[in-house]
């Protein structure tokens, strides 16, 4: 048990240096994020509905775009936390918050499996694709339920299946064939770790929220070239960033290949046109 423990530690820092290790490229792309995520933004703060002078906890918030949108809502007397695993994150998003001029914003470093902070301390929680790489996504919904105080809402989103996100999806199967091992590895939440309605529904549910609702936001992606996207794509898609560093000049280039070749029906007039989809989870604490 001992040794497990042991293993999921050093799993739980290797994925937070992980993490740390791209905010450079979430900074840089940061804008595009917003914007492209916007529809989906508006439909969490909707199902979430936070109030002006509710307290707000933004989980995985990289660099803080929801929980940005969210300071807005509750207004100056209310109070939004913007937190993540990586301090590095943490800074981008509390710049974001100062170049914006939102005094009701603060940042923390936080775990969303080991949420440090008091029960019942919020108002709403919320988690844009930060949820499908915990892991133990039991404990992170069991932790969101845990700081929630009683009729306080939680919503979230998750990407949906990998068929349906080929933005993605052809990026990791390109890796895959490439290298020959799966990306993410064994025993390492990837993206779509969540992709399936059901599975999501049933884990907030087991951590004792209530009106569970799960639904489906269309986040489809359109660029303007090929070097566009995978450039984007590889600096914000955080278990392959490093890894492609690492790649070989020549296997780099026969990688960007495969991609090419992978995305071809995608191809229009105007550059590439991809589908996406997430699943978007709202639920009350009882």
């Amino acid at each position: 048990m001992e040794a497990q423990s042991t293993q999921q530690q050093d799993l739980r820092q290797g994925l937070h240096a992980m993490w740390a290790a791209v905010a450079t490229g979430w900074d840089e792309h940061a804008d595009f994020v917003d914007r492209r995520s916007r529809a989906l933004t508006d439909k969490l703060l909707d199902l979430a509905a936070p109030q002006p002078g509710e307290r707000v906890l933004e989980l995985a918030c990289g660099p803080g775009g929801l929980g940005l949108a969210a300071a807005e809502r509750v207004g100056e007397g209310g109070a939004v936390v913007l937190s993540d695993v990586a301090s590095e994150m943490i800074a981008i998003a509390a710049r974001r918050a100062a170049d914006l001029g939102l005094d009701n914003v603060t940042t923390a470093v936080l775990d969303i499996e080991h949420i440090e902070q008091p029960d019942a301390s919020y108002d709403v929680v919320l988690c844009r694709e930060g949820l499908m790489f915990a892991l133990d996504p039991g404990q992170a919904a069991r932790e969101i339920r845990r700081v929630l105080r009683p009729g306080g809402r939680v919503a979230l989103a998750v990407w949906g299946p990998r068929e349906r996100n080929p933005w993605l999806g052809t990026v990791l199967d390109a890796v895959t064939a490439q290298t020959g091992a799966p990306v993410p590895p064994p025993g390492i939440p990837g993206p779509f770790a969540l992709e399936d309605a059901a599975k999501l529904s049933a884990l907030l549910e087991d951590a004792g929220l209530r009106g569970v609702t799960v639904s489906e936001v269309s986040v489809p992606l359109a660029v303007a070239s090929f070097d566009e996207w995978w450039r984007r794509t590889t600096a914000l898609a955080g278990p392959l960033a490093k890894m492609l560093e690492l790649l070989p000049e020549d296997a780099s280039r026969e990688l960007e290949g495969r991609a090419r070749e992978a995305v071809k029906p995608y191809e229009t007039p105007d550059g590439l046109e991809f589908p996406g989809v997430t699943l978007v989870a709202a639920a009350t604490a009882g």
